[in-house]
């Protein structure tokens, strides 16, 4: 079985993390997050013979979903969204967008549910319902690789803001304790910001664990 790689973009105003995931020596690749500007990512892609199949959310905040209809629309991918996220992707007050005097909304094709799996060119996830940051924010967990692309749930160090429409404390703390640290300590985690870490650096380092 080909091994994963994953690469990253980093776009957008408040420096989000934009990644790409293939298969090594495949041309097929899963979009996580298009921060901004899709015909860049698109064409970033497309420099070096990568088509994009897929999209997944990990939460509708603007600076998370900015690229996504751009990027659909030039790649014909579709996009992938939690179940619980669908009124913070559709609402430009809850994913706020018109505090950046630019309100955009997002309609993704898929709304999966927590523990549910999807599988896109052999490229299979599960799905991890982790509200906090959001009410639907989750992480996608591609377990035969050791890979979560965590969001705004789980930083390096640190975890997402709580100040924001319909997020949650105590909720965060919950999805970390219930969801996250119960994964195996070598797992290696993608964050919505700032660089990687793993399951095993966050539970020795992380004071929200």
């Amino acid at each position: 079985m080909a091994a994963l790689k994953v690469g990253r973009m980093v776009l957008g105003m408040v420096s989000t993390n934009c990644y790409f995931i293939y298969k090594e020596g495949g041309n097929k690749a899963i979009v996580v997050d298009p921060a901004d500007n899709g015909k860049h990512i698109f064409n970033k892609l497309k420099e070096h013979g990568i088509e994009v199949v897929a999209i997944l959310l990990t939460h509708g905040h603007f600076d998370h979903i900015m690229g996504a209809k751009e990027l659909q629309s030039l790649s014909g991918a579709k996009i992938y969204a939690c179940d619980e996220e669908k009124d913070v992707c559709e609402n430009a007050h809850l994913n706020c967008s018109n505090q950046i005097g630019h309100a955009h909304t997002v309609n993704p094709d898929y709304y999966i549910a927590d523990g549910e799996s999807i599988e896109i060119e052999g490229m299979k996830s599960r799905l991890i319902h982790t509200p906090g940051h959001t009410k639907g924010s989750c992480c996608y967990y591609f377990e035969e690789d050791g890979i979560l692309f965590s969001g705004d749930t789980l930083f390096l160090g640190s975890v997402g803001r709580t100040d924001l429409p319909t997020s949650s404390t105590g909720a965060l703390r919950r999805s970390i304790k219930e969801k996250l640290a119960v994964l195996p300590g070598h797992v290696k985690v993608y964050p919505g910001h700032d660089d990687q870490t793993t399951i095993k650096f966050e539970s020795e380092n992380n004071p929200y664990w």
